[in-house]
């Protein structure tokens, strides 16, 4: 009896170029056939601003800030912040938008600082900042007698 002998097979081999080409064309085509969309940064719209006056428009002559003996700060009966917090956002971001305002009437912002008599020194300070920061440099005080 004869023995058969296998024949070596070569092992299969998956021919990689024709491959490549066809993932290229796959990305090409997925590129010109996709939409582009503008992003919302290249929209371009204008966003409304200030108007400048030609002449002077009649506001209040000044805006007092009162600061209560507890801290709390009151502008036009409104409390702005909490007693206790050192940083006044609320009263600065009031303050920004008058003296805004006031630019754009070509006035002069003009405020008034009333402490209550025990009331901290380092609260005149935290709102002293609060008008500083807003830009107003027309600063007055009211003493109590």
């Amino acid at each position: 009896m004869r023995q058969l002998k296998k024949k070596p097979q070569d092992k299969p081999q998956i021919p990689i170029a024709p491959l490549i080409d066809a993932v290229f064309l796959l990305l090409i085509y997925f590129m010109v056939t996709s939409s582009l969309e503008r992003q919302e940064a290249d929209i371009s719209f204008e966003l409304p601003g200030t108007v400048a006056q030609d002449e002077p428009l009649e506001m209040p002559d000044e805006q007092i800030i009162e600061i209560r003996a507890d801290g709390q700060v009151i502008v036009n009966e409104y409390n702005y912040d909490a007693p206790n917090s050192r940083r006044l956002i609320e009263l600065q971001a009031m303050l920004t938008r008058l003296q805004e305002a006031s630019r754009a009437n070509k006035t002069e912002t003009q405020v008034t600082i009333a402490p209550a008599p025990t009331t901290q020194h380092a609260r005149i300070i935290n709102v002293m900042d609060a008008v500083a920061a807003a830009g107003i440099t027309g600063v007055n005080f009211a003493l109590e007698d």
